[in-house]
């Protein structure tokens, strides 16, 4: 063992003397590690709430979609969702219509997104199925004219099913009287809770049949939804397929089409690494001035080892030593202790919200039963590798400092 790495730990370890140094010493050990432990649970709570965003979102949206460019009728759909079934990854397929409407039930007025689907098929390519209240998608047939309503738009309009409601589409009809606009009412088969507020507040399914009948779009579509076996292969797709389309068509995937709200996730993810992060930016300082009393303290003990021959370098190495191992020791602890409550959060949360009786996330504003969390490689290594370089970026101006004593003037009143 090298002299300098021994005696760093030597000094790491306390003296009657050192009392002061030994507890500025585990107060930035405490610091490093509650940052990297705050650092961990927090990045994985974020990573499993955009996890089940995503998921919801998903469930409602599609990987990817091919629409006219721009938006509008797509004619020859028919070909299109042949050539997309055909793609590496596309697992199902589904045509729809979807154009905005004003639902009107009794006085009451709602904007809504009506959208035509294909019961059997738009089960395969979403999970709305599985949201809906009271009955099944099954329950929207070509001309019956029925309607699953999302359920706040329906407590909206004071709808339940049975009930009657007019959609009024903003294409009008021209008549002697005017421009008005068509009307057609439709009877409330089921409600849906995606747990989305884009499908609960806004969403009304009709049978894509009933939707083309009422926008007077003929055989058209207003495009072709795709279902994949990795979501994450949805932008790959999406560009081979882009190739293949036809001008006038084009092929968006989930990251384009919802940019704004993932991008708004990652930013807030960042941000909330930088804030935590100043948690262990201050053990850091912690530890220069944990450094700087020490070297202060055994200014006789660097004299009389640059007297017997040590180099100001070993000197710097000796006082690096003993601050890296305060900032790896509160490393490992956070690491530890972060890793352990990431992986076992659905077993503290209902735990301390059962002794303190109340609760830490109620599904009733954030519509997930659960705290989710996703714990990842990358985040742990990110978070590590600050925490280190931070650490070590505090020992540099203690040890500078230490190299530079004057022996002589150290040992003078010895």
């Amino acid at each position: 063992m090298r002299y300098e790495l021994m005696v760093g730990l030597r000094y790491t370890r306390a003296r009657r003397r050192d009392r002061f140094v030994s507890v500025n010493s585990l107060v930035s050990m405490a610091g490093i590690a509650l940052g990297v432990w705050a650092l961990i649970v927090v990045m994985s709570v974020m990573n499993g709430l955009q996890g089940e965003v995503r998921t919801r979102l998903l469930g409602v949206a599609s990987h990817v979609q091919i629409l006219a460019d721009p938006p509008g009728r797509l004619a020859g759909w028919r070909d299109l969702q042949a050539l997309a079934a055909s793609q590496p990854h596309v697992v199902a397929t589904a045509p729809f219509v979807e154009a905005q409407a004003l639902l009107s039930s009794g006085r009451i007025v709602r904007g809504a997104d009506v959208r035509g689907i294909v019961p059997a098929e738009e089960a395969r390519v979403a999970d709305l199925g599985r949201e809906v209240n009271s009955g099944s998608l099954d329950a929207l047939a070509p001309g019956a004219f029925r309607v699953i309503l999302g359920a706040d738009l329906a407590r909206a309009l004071g709808a339940r099913p049975g009930d009657k409601v007019a959609i009024i589409a903003p294409q009008g009809m021209v008549t002697p009287a005017g421009v008005l606009p068509r009307v057609k009412q439709f009877t409330v088969a089921a409600t849906l809770s995606a747990g989305v507020q884009e499908a609960d507040g806004r969403l009304a399914l009709v049978h894509i049949a009933d939707a083309q009948a009422l926008y007077r779009m003929g055989g058209d579509v207003t495009g072709v939804r795709l279902k994949l076996d990795d979501l994450f292969q949805a932008t790959d797709v999406a560009h081979a397929l882009q190739a293949k389309l036809p001008q006038g068509v084009t092929a968006v995937d989930w990251s384009r089409s919802h940019a704004a709200f993932f991008r708004a996730v990652e930013i807030e993810k960042r941000v909330m690494f930088i804030i935590l992060g100043l948690i262990v930016f201050v053990a850091a300082i912690n530890i220069i001035s944990t450094l700087v009393v020490a070297v202060s303290d055994r200014q006789s003990d660097i004299a009389i080892l640059r007297t017997v021959g040590a180099a100001p370098g070993s000197v710097v190495r000796i006082f690096m030593v003993q601050g890296m191992v305060i900032g790896v020791i509160g490393i490992v602890t956070g690491l530890v202790a972060g890793i352990l409550t990431a992986t076992n959060i659905d077993v503290i949360v209902p735990a301390i919200e059962s002794a303190f009786r109340f609760k830490i996330f109620s599904n009733d504003v954030y519509l997930i039963p659960d705290l989710p969390s996703e714990l990842q490689a990358g985040d742990v290594v990110a978070v590590t590798l600050m925490a280190l370089v931070l650490a070590f970026v505090a020992t540099i101006y203690p040890s500078w400092r230490a190299a530079r004593v004057n022996p002589a003037e150290a040992l003078r009143y010895e």
